[in-house]
């Protein structure tokens, strides 16, 4: 049916933005249109941050935990609605056995569609996807065959301590207002430095953080996560129950 197996609660808010990604993307008339998901938003796994960074414990237990979940219950492939999460892909997929899509894949795909194979990027995300290189290393084939090669604008030291993981922080505290200020100052940085789009590779920032707020263009992974998912989804072979096969 190509069921998708969720591996969300990394955050609470996050794994939801997600989900009204996917059913905004679907093409429905009905209920019963809509690609079914099964979702494990269990909070409580380790920080993905302080693991990269060796100050606390490792999430891959309690993540690879929560994809048995998914597995048993029957889903036919998997995505992870966290960015940093994704440091620990290969493990998360070589246990799973099913099929997985990449975040990074996903936005930098839409953002070779959007701005062209050589485009200056800034990077919006938490230190640790920044310095795992988790966008920097992928090597992504878009639509039209070609490679994106981005230059990139990153957040200083004093950005990333300042505005950036305590935006993050803000979004998952539910304090909105606070991440949303403290995200548009990073963004702006990035702007003036030359960036001439931003990608948000975090999944709290786009939950804040829209094009109006900084008069640029945003590449919001977790919407190009949901794009695809639905395009994988449809592609396996679920219809929904109005469409005709």
């Amino acid at each position: 049916m190509g069921i998708l197996g969720v591996l969300g609660g990394m955050g609470p808010l996050a794994t939801v933005d997600f989900m009204s990604k996917v059913i905004l993307h679907t093409p429905a008339s009905q209920d019963q249109d809509h690609i079914p998901m099964l979702v494990s938003s269990i909070p409580q796994v380790p920080d993905r941050t302080l693991a990269y960074r060796g100050e606390g414990a490792s999430p891959l237990e309690a993540m690879l935990l929560n994809v048995k979940r998914l597995v048993v219950g029957g889903a036919n492939g998997l995505v992870i609605t966290c960015n940093t999460a994704h440091f620990w892909f290969d493990e998360i997929r070589k246990a799973a056995k099913l099929p997985m899509i990449h975040i990074a894949d996903a936005a930098l795909e839409t953002a070779a569609k959007a701005t062209g194979h050589h485009p200056t990027l800034g990077l919006l995300a938490t230190d640790a996807t920044v310095a795992s290189g988790l966008y920097f290393s992928r090597e992504v084939s878009d639509v039209y065959g070609g490679r994106i090669q981005a230059e990139w604008v990153l957040p200083t030291v004093i950005e990333m301590n300042e505005l950036v993981m305590p935006g993050i922080m803000a979004v998952k505290a539910g304090n909105i207002l606070e991440g949303r200020r403290l995200l548009s100052r990073a963004g702006s940085c990035l702007k003036r430095r030359g960036a001439i789009a931003l990608v948000l590779g975090c999944s709290e920032i786009p939950i804040v953080l829209k094009c109006e707020d900084l008069d640029i263009l945003l590449i919001d992974a977790t919407d190009a996560l949901a794009e695809k998912a639905v395009n994988w989804s449809m592609n396996y072979g679920f219809k929904g129950s109005g469409r005709k096969n």
